[in-house]
């Protein structure tokens, strides 16, 4: 048996079993190549302070309401058998709207099979996982089955990112839809004030004129926080419910979370690990660091290889310092990996032991990158794991905090 129509299979049982617990459930998928666990959580966190009873499930967490429990499962979708499992869980606890992250590899494996999503949301399609999909084209079918799923059921709606060139796509699979973007789309954004705190902005849409704010730092989130004005705007809720519900969002683990041990640098981790992230961040780095920029990341083993040259070369281009390290290698060789990111950032003009580091073991990188930083104009951002609880090599599992990790190593650093 193929391995989508296996994972059908498990699909199916896996309803069989819990009773098709999703049915009668109003679902709100979100998918995109970054972005989708912000826009989940924005739009969680809207519904729920809102009065929806709202179950979460993400990158980083699930759970209900303000009940939220941290994702312990190294993927986005979970397996059909944990996903219907806690479905089911949902429903008796008198769930009625759910907000699913849901990825290209779920879509493409039926892993989400016997959910009827009615509103699908996409944040943006860039390059990744190729290594699984093989080619971009064969990606973005996978991921616009969320539409097409969609289109079948309920409110038949879809929200989607304008400024992304496979915008028209998207318009075209599913009958009604709202879009949103920084330069086209039915929402754009007016008077955008981005700061190291978050954004402010105000956006109108039929003749009502929304003040939003985004604790969130990062242009990328002026984007997150309209796809959920748009949901908002699409289940009639009012101007307050919305720029409450988004105002009241103070942060989403892995993504944009300040360390603060009382160092006079600023300190970032972030779960950014694709060439468009990395271009989207650092650049917002770029223009809000002052003084020396300096990041530390690496590339998974086991994963699109072909981005690995180009996320070398864009962090080259931002950032005065990279420190290259381990991100997962599995059982690949990691020095290999360095080296590949290496190429990349020395097109850039970096130097190797100069303004280049390759440091394998991610502790020690970690450590060797806040002695890099020293002044309050500078800052260091920590790339590519963000929330995750494990790093995965070559003998298997082990237990990792990318925040504690930082914290420890500024915590050394001072002594």
């Amino acid at each position: 048996m193929s391995e989508p129509h296996y994972h059908r299979a498990v699909a199916v049982v896996a309803n069989v079993r819990y009773g098709f617990p999703a049915k009668g459930m109003h679902v709100i998928g979100i998918t995109g190549t970054n972005g989708k666990t912000s826009t989940s959580c924005m739009i969680h966190r809207m519904l729920t302070d809102a009065g929806y009873k709202t179950a979460l499930m993400t990158t980083v967490s699930y759970g209900v309401g303000n009940d939220i429990t941290p994702q312990q499962v190294h993927m986005t979708t979970a397996d059909a058998g944990l996903l219907q499992k806690r479905i089911a869980e949902f429903k008796a606890a008198g769930v009625e709207w759910l907000v699913l992250e849901t990825t290209s590899h779920a879509l493409a494996q039926y892993r989400t099979w016997g959910v009827p999503f009615e509103i699908g949301v996409m944040t943006n399609v860039t390059h990744e996982h190729l290594d699984y999909h093989g080619t971009f084209r064969h990606y973005l079918e996978s991921k616009l089955r969320l539409f097409r799923i969609a289109a079948k059921h309920g409110r038949r709606f879809g929200v989607y990112n304008a400024d992304d060139a496979t915008a028209p796509r998207w318009r075209r699979a599913i009958p009604r839809s709202l879009s949103y973007g920084l330069k086209e789309g039915d929402l754009v954004p007016q008077g955008v004030i981005l700061s190291a705190q978050g954004s402010t902005y105000t956006v109108s849409y039929g003749g009502i004129e929304y003040h939003i704010v985004c604790q969130i730092p990062g242009e990328f989130n002026v984007y997150n926080s309209l796809a959920a004005v748009a949901v908002g705007i699409e289940l009639g809720l009012s101007k307050q419910q919305i720029e409450q519900g988004i105002a009241a969002l103070e942060s989403v683990e892995g993504r944009m979370n300040t360390v603060d041990e009382g160092q006079p640098y600023a300190a970032v981790v972030d779960f950014a690990h694709t060439p468009d992230s990395f271009e989207r961040l650092l650049s917002d780095l770029r223009q809000s660091t002052k003084g020396k920029l300096v990041a530390v990341f690496g590339s998974a083993g086991r994963r699109d290889e072909s981005k690995r040259w180009t996320q070398g070369e864009i962090a080259g281009r931002y950032c005065d310092e990279l420190v290259l390290t381990e991100e997962d290698d599995r059982d690949c060789d990691g020095n290999e990996i360095l080296a590949q990111i290496a190429e990349g950032a020395e097109r850039s003009g970096k130097t190797l032991d100069k303004d280049m580091f390759l440091i394998l073991d991610r502790p020690s990188a970690i450590q060797f990158a806040v002695t890099r930083v020293a002044t309050s104009d500078d800052a260091v951002i920590f790339l590519g794991k963000g929330h995750e609880k494990v790093i995965e090599r070559a003998d298997g599992e082990h237990p990792w905090d990318e925040m504690a990790e930082v914290r420890k190593a500024i915590a050394q650093a001072s002594k």
